[in-house]
């Protein structure tokens, strides 16, 4: 597969190694959900903060482009991707009881894979050190087949199953702080020895899966990992799981390419979890990786947005991680999570999990 004739965008971006690339484009507005919790307000607030705040002069824009038809196949049915296109042009409609679309919506799904697809460019023609595709509709529990939880196309899978292709890689990394279990992207790579998936989720809400035992199969066995956490958990018990699991975990797969699934709906005020995180966890966990990603692959780390509903939380989580990605300091504007009286214990969870994956 060649490369996507708009990639020629990319030469138009700084050639400073350092930069921190951010996709967007006002496409990604008209998927209209009406009165629905994944909304365009979501992308209105981060932009608006990221503007009042000066961070987007910081940042080099990654005009993107839509994925073709041939992209959203790597991962999605070609009946699939018809009728997503034919509902759209009928108007739109619900899909599921959770995923709704709108006469824009196929339009805007395309543009979010191929922003995506554009970021992970980005970062492997080294026009810039890392990129945040902030994008909607959201992707990773679409499946091959079925539309769900708000989402159309897989984003990040169809990115990675690109990068394998375009870039001949053997080992890319995706993980995957959504604070639910990104159903999709683990389906799309589940016999794939080539892909980790790596998620930490609450347990055992939507969508039911991500279960400790659900590890892969065939030669993709104990490539995928999954961390179910109790509801209650918050930054000590999540800076936990990162260092005692999934940083052990990513140094002995050694990835090429780093990609992350970024939900922020673990942040203690979301309306849809039961969580307790803080932007400065987020902050902390986006640290994190991003020193996997210059210890193991040469800096190359692509992060998309998923979940979070909150929008001061969201728009301050995002800040938050785009200054991790640039080095500067960040702060909390969300405020201390509530006082909890008995946090959760996830030792034991710790321990089984580093078992299965014989992590030591």
């Amino acid at each position: 597969m060649g490369v996507n004739l708009c990639s020629y965008n990319l030469y138009l971006l700084s050639s400073n190694r350092m930069a921190t690339g951010y996709v967007y484009h006002p496409i990604y507005l008209q998927h209209d959900t009406g009165q629905h919790v994944e909304v365009a307000a979501r992308l209105e607030a981060i932009i608006s903060y990221l503007e009042k705040t000066g961070l987007t002069s910081q940042l080099t824009l990654i005009e993107p482009c839509p994925a073709t038809v041939e992209e959203i196949a790597l991962v999605h049915q070609q009946g699939y991707i018809k009728e997503i296109e034919e509902t759209a042009a009928k108007g739109g409609g619900w899909l599921d009881p959770d995923t709704v679309m709108s006469p824009e919506s196929y339009k805007a799904a395309l543009y979010a894979v191929g922003g995506v697809i554009r970021a992970v460019e980005a970062v492997m023609a080294g026009e810039v050190a890392n990129a945040f595709a902030l994008v909607r509709p959201p992707g990773h529990h679409a499946t091959a087949g079925q539309a769900m939880g708000f989402c159309l196309f897989n984003n990040i899978a169809i990115a990675a199953r690109y990068a394998l292709e375009e870039y001949k890689l053997e080992r890319i990394l995706i993980i995957d702080f959504d604070v639910h279990h990104g159903n999709g992207t683990q389906g799309s790579f589940y016999d794939n020895p080539r892909v980790m998936y790596i998620s930490t989720h609450e347990y055992p809400f939507y969508p039911g899966t991500g279960d400790i035992n659900e590890t892969g199969s065939g030669e993709g066995r104990g490539a995928n990992l999954n961390i179910p956490l109790p509801a209650g958990c918050g930054d000590s018990e999540y800076l936990e799981v990162f260092e005692q699991i999934i940083a052990p975990a990513a140094r002995r797969f050694n990835p090429q390419l780093i990609l992350v699934s970024t939900g922020y709906d673990g942040h203690w005020a979301d309306p849809l979890a039961m969580m307790n995180l803080s932007v400065g966890g987020f902050a902390k966990m986006a640290g994190i990786i991003k020193g996997l990603a210059e210890e193991l692959c040469g800096g190359r780390l692509a992060l998309t947005l998923e979940g979070g509903y909150n929008l001061e939380a969201l728009a301050g989580s995002v800040k938050a991680t785009f200054d991790v990605l640039l080095g500067n300091a960040s702060d909390d504007i969300s405020g201390a999570p509530p006082r909890r009286s008995e946090p959760p214990d996830i030792e034991s969870l710790i321990g089984e999990i580093k078992k299965i994956h014989g992590l030591g």
